[in-house]
């Protein structure tokens, strides 16, 4: 009877802490979701109050530890986040790819280069197909003038995600930055498609107007990064000779505003499409931009293609074109939403 005193006593103990264990647990969740809502809210040091409190009842929960981290980080405390991140990531959990793209940002942000490649490097091993971490990895190559590397990584973040408009901008940006002007073009109206009426969209226009004006982004030493390759050398002189021959052409034509936007667009992208044609062995620029806009000069929907590209410098007259070709501006929608695009 004694004994089975006891064996009853341990079985209500156990089930006691098992109750004081789970009531415990979904109290430092209640406050883990308050603290992610006050993020939201840009409430960072609040929010960072609420993880504390939730890791003096669990400390064991590496979210609390990861929310507190980033909480950290945007208040500019990213030092301090640290070693809450390296928890997350020794436990090799689901939590530690987004710990390592927490991890590269912070060291990103603190000028830490190396460090910062590392921790998107490591973060790539462990989840090959996490998106921002080849975004991120492209931008701080890009942020130090390594533009070929970006453009490696910016490639990789759009296969991943196609419909990331900061992806192609990013593109775009570090291909004219390698002069590769039709690249950087394509990159712009891709992005444009995407991302139409932000302040973004209309610095993509600018640079539009400014590679079909022959400039180039340059360096403060005066010198603008080349492709390495001799094949890649020549590529790039005649897909910018085809630029120069199609402005020269409209500038005959006596062409002007749209009509004359239209008309460069349309035959860059022709040009374009007819020199992949003769390739052997496309790569990724050839089939996700060439031969998406030209298949697009292979429709009525340039007119509207034109004026979205541009309606970020001309918005009244884009608003009434659209009101008066409604099924132009449909028609565009459609052929954007059905037409597939290659790797």
């Amino acid at each position: 009877m004694k004994h089975l005193y006891k064996l009853l006593l341990f079985f209500s103990l156990a089930i006691a802490c098992e109750a004081a264990f789970a009531q415990n647990n979904e109290d430092a969740g209640s406050l883990i979701k308050e603290g992610v809502q006050l993020n939201k809210d840009g409430k960072y040091a609040e929010a960072i109050d609420k993880y504390n409190q939730a890791l003096k009842i669990d400390s064991a929960s590496l979210y609390a530890d990861y929310q507190l981290a980033y909480s950290l980080f945007a208040l500019n405390k990213g030092k301090e986040a640290i070693p809450y991140i390296e928890k997350v990531i020794k436990a090799n959990t689901q939590l530690s790819v987004g710990a390592y793209d927490l991890l590269g940002n912070i060291y990103d942000k603190d000028n830490e280069t190396e460090k910062a490649i590392e921790a998107y490097k490591e973060g790539i091993k462990i989840k090959p197909d996490y998106q921002r971490l080849y975004y991120n990895l492209g931008l701080v190559y890009f942020r130090v003038k390594q533009y070929a590397e970006a453009e490696k990584y910016a490639i990789e973040a759009i296969k991943l995600d196609p419909k990331h408009a900061s992806s192609q901008r990013m593109y775009a940006l570090v291909t004219f930055h390698q002069n590769k002007r039709v690249p950087a073009l394509l990159g712009l109206c891709s992005f444009i498609l995407l991302e139409p009426n932000t302040q973004r969209s209309a610095e993509a226009y600018n640079n539009i107007q400014h590679i079909l004006q022959g400039g180039v982004l340059k360096e403060t030493n005066g010198n603008t990064t080349t492709p390495a390759s001799s094949a890649e050398a020549k590529e790039t002189a005649a897909l910018n000779m085809g630029i120069t021959k199609t402005v020269l052409s409209g500038q005959t034509k006596k062409l002007t505003g749209i009509d004359l936007l239209e008309y460069e667009l349309k035959n860059i992208f022709i040009s374009a499409g007819q020199l992949a044609e003769k390739k052997t062995d496309k790569d990724f620029f050839d089939k996700f931009f060439v031969d998406y806009f030209y298949k697009l000069t292979q429709s009525d929907n340039m007119p509207a293609f034109t004026r979205l590209v541009s309606s970020s410098a001309n918005k009244d007259e884009y608003v009434k074109w659209t009101s008066e070709h409604s099924k132009e501006v449909v028609d565009l929608d459609s052929w954007v939403k059905g037409t597939e695009r290659g790797f």
